[in-house]
């Protein structure tokens, strides 16, 4: 039975009888009667994005917000689930279970340790350093903000592109909590429950919350007929909130999630490549949902953190500490000769921690309100990486006359401090003033290592690991780097009430995001310089109609400048495969955002973005030669949007039925720096759609939803390794899936 079919099938039926009904009220009986002003709207919604609760569009700059509810409702898993309800928003996860954020053409999309983010991720505005752990699965939510633009003047860690805040749900100050299930496609199993109450008194809080997560892989491997990139997630967190009074709060929170699966998660390979076992080349498999590898049995990411909140309002101040250690271990061996030949296997073991300490300061007046924090940000990052690949080196006979496996250490030290502050100020009862600044001082410093094994020495990663740096390696080699940057960015901003209803801002603001080392080389100290962006941007926040409508407009121009990019190439003296991480010149983009909510009845909204973005290369040198003009912006498509609809159904008796069903779309997108024509994803749209039930009187609610339900068969990353060893690779999102939820609240 087609399950995918009947449930788009169902919503489409509800939807357009719900997008009859005005139209069958107002045909009923000729003329009406005079009828009150309709009281339904679209809403407030409350955030944080200027380190204080305000309504969303009271904020002079791009953001999107979703409450707890909404999240549900959409059924939002993980962050990826993100993607087309936040205008030029690219999400999703990487190869190596990492984050590849992009907002505006802006982000990072190499995995590995030695650069940073271009996009941040904050969980309870606590700042994670690393982009594996930042793939967050939605667990306990109170609210997601996305903010597009630099964000430097009112948070820790200065993040270049923007910024992705979650924040978790506090404790309640009577008991509660919730119990959910769900099955679904690919024998998907998951759990979730949370309880939350007062511990003894009314002055102490806590809750914990829990969540297991289980499915198949979305892709079959040929070669043992078992399922490729599954998944086994078990995550936590318990809080405690202390409020002795009413002006003082201590906040104390730990976390934890592990996700543990059988196999890692294998690209589909998108050309032929030439196997060393059989002596032909291997061809394309037709199914993108098909692959044929052995490296593919290693994948485990562990996290873990504890952060402690204390504030303090005096009067119209409000001083405010947040302290945090996090850790993150990662595991995985990746298959990248895409192919049963084990010719060229990647491994990764990664071990990393973080401390922060962020002081803050906020002052509320009745015309002047600011912001000011100190920042310190120390991380450690230990990564042991390499290549098993004896077919591969044993085929480049004439380079190395025996078959060689290779092995890197790299230990890095990364410290980052910070001053920030931004000033509000109402020159008029419509017109008010925005000034930022912030200084950054980051240091970067890194041990490299390498050496080479023989495979009766070593014969795999975890054997190499063990013996490096006792003396059994060949080629050893290494070097010891350090290096300082300084930084001062600042903001600007000009606001204007046109009505109650109606904000109209104009900003400028400068991004940074340091230099570093490239991790992979190991023979040299082959560094990258900083990024800068300068971000101008115009728009307009209006509630129309009696707050039934809620339109959001911006207009933005980027100039990037160094923008760091990461590819693969060939050795050109020996033709092996090697690591360029170096810096194109610059580039400018330009854009446009509208975001749209429309409650068009009690019962029927409406809730859609659009946004064009044009991305350009101003300069990339690359041998000496400017090929700006042959490379596209990775992560950038010129269009993307959604489109959906929501009906509220009362059942009387029975209770309430709500029918939801969208559309996503997304033009042409280029996945590698290298602009490969064959790893970049034509458009397509992705279909969604939801029946959510709710009894009368009842605690507990049924949600039926289905995500791609047009199957389509979408690139989310790619891997151009054509220069060596001469085959290129997709990462494809999920297929159709259904899922039947089920929760209990008490």
């Amino acid at each position: 039975m087609n399950y995918r079919a009947i449930l788009a099938g169902a919503s489409a039926i509800g939807l357009s009888m719900a997008a009859t009904v005005p139209a069958q009220a107002q045909a009923q009986g000729g003329s009406t009667p005079p009828q009150a002003e309709p009281t339904y709207s679209v809403g407030e919604i409350i955030v944080t994005a200027r380190r204080q609760s305000e309504r969303l569009q009271d904020v002079p700059s791009a953001v999107t917000a979703f409450s707890s509810e909404t999240l549900y409702r959409n059924q939002t898993q993980t962050l990826g689930d993100l993607q087309a309800y936040v205008p030029n928003l690219s999400l999703h996860v990487g190869d190596a279970s990492n984050a590849v954020i992009y907002l505006r053409g802006i982000g990072q999309i190499d995995s590995i340790s030695f650069n940073d983010p271009g996009v941040g991720v904050y969980l309870d505005d606590v700042y994670l350093g690393r982009v594996q752990g930042s793939f967050l699965e939605v667990v306990d939510p109170q609210q997601i903000e996305v903010l597009r633009g630099p964000q430097g003047t009112l948070y820790g860690r200065n993040t270049i592109g923007g910024a992705v805040k979650f924040t978790s749900e506090k404790p309640s100050a009577t008991p509660e909590g919730y119990i959910e299930g769900a099955i679904g496609s690919y024998d998907e199993r998951r759990l979730r429950a949370r309880l939350s109450g007062p511990l003894g008194s009314d002055q102490l809080l806590g809750s914990i919350a829990v969540a297991s997560s289980s499915r198949d892989g979305y892709t079959t491997n040929l070669n043992d007929g078992r399922s490729d990139g599954d998944k086994a997630l078990i995550a936590g967190r318990a809080t405690l909130l202390y409020q002795p009074t009413d002006n003082f709060s201590a906040n104390l929170t730990i976390d934890a999630s592990q996700n543990h699966p059988d196999r890692s998660r294998t690209p589909h390979r998108e050309t032929p490549i030439y196997s060393v076992n059989t002596g032909a080349m291997r061809p394309v498999i037709a199914d993108p949902y098909t692959v044929d590898v052995t490296y593919n049995d290693l994948e485990r990411l562990d996290t873990s953190g504890i952060s402690l909140t204390l504030a303090y309002d005096s009067g119209p101040f409000t001083f405010k500490s947040i302290s945090a250690y996090r850790e993150m271990e990662y595991r995985t061996h990746l298959d990248l000769d895409a192919s049963p030949d084990q010719s060229f296997g990647i491994y990764d073991f990664e071990k990393q921690d973080q401390t922060s300490q962020e002081l803050q300061i906020l002052y509320h007046g009745d015309r002047l309100s600011a912001v000011g924090g100190l920042f310190y940000f120390h991380e450690n990052d230990s990564t042991f990486g390499g290549a098993v690949a004896p077919d591969f080196f044993l085929d480049l006979g004439f380079i190395l006359p025996f078959p060689l496996e290779s092995a890197g250490l790299r230990l890095s030290d990364n410290k980052s401090i910070a001053a920030y502050g931004q000033v509000d100020y109402d020159l008029t009862d419509r017109a008010s003033l925005t000034v930022g600044l912030r200084y950054t001082h980051e240091t970067k410093s890194t041990d490299d290592r390498g050496e080479f094994f023989l495979p009766a020495t070593a014969p795999t990663a975890e054997d190499m690991e063990r013996l490096f740096g006792q003396g059994l390696g060949y080629g050893a080699s290494g070097y010891q780097a350090e290096e300082s940057w300084d930084s001062v960015t600042p903001r600007i901003a000009l606001n204007y009430k046109v009505s109650d209803d109606m904000l109209a801002y104009a900003s400028a603001a400068q991004g940074f995001k340091s230099g570093g080392f490239n991790g992979r080389i190991t023979t040299s100290a082959q560094s990258f310089n900083p990024e800068t962006l300068w971000s101008y941007e115009v728009g307009l926040k209006s509630d129309l109609y009696d707050g039934r409508a809620r339109l959001n407009l911006a207009a933005f121009f980027q100039d990037y400048t160094d923008l760091q990019l990461s590819r693969f190439a060939a050795d050109p003296i020996t033709g092996d495969f090697t690591s360029v991480f170096d810096n194109a010149g610059g580039a400018e983009f330009y854009g446009l955002e509208a975001e749209l909510s429309v409650q068009m009845s009690e019962t029927l909204r409406f809730d859609g973005n659009l946004a064009y973005l044009h991305s350009e290369y101003t300069e990339y040198i690359d041998g000496g030669v400017d090929i700006s003009d042959q490379r596209k912006l990775v992560n950038a498509p010129e269009w993307s949007g959604r489109a959906g609809l929501t009906w509220d159904l009362p059942l009387g008796g029975l209770g309430d039925l709500a029918l939801s069903g969208g559309a996503g779309y997304r033009s042409k997108t280029y996945l590698t720096v290298s602009s490969s024509e064959t790893l970049a994803q034509d458009a397509y749209w992705l279909v969604d759609a939801s029946i959510l039930f709710t009894p009368q009187d009842a605690n507990w609610t049924v949600l039926l939803s289905g995500k791609n339900l047009g199957d389509e068969a979408y690139m989310e990353h790619g891997f151009d390794l054509s220069a060596s060893p001469g085959v290129q690779m997709g990462y494809y999102g999920a297929p159709g899936t259904v899922t039947l939820d089920v929760r209990y609240r008490f």
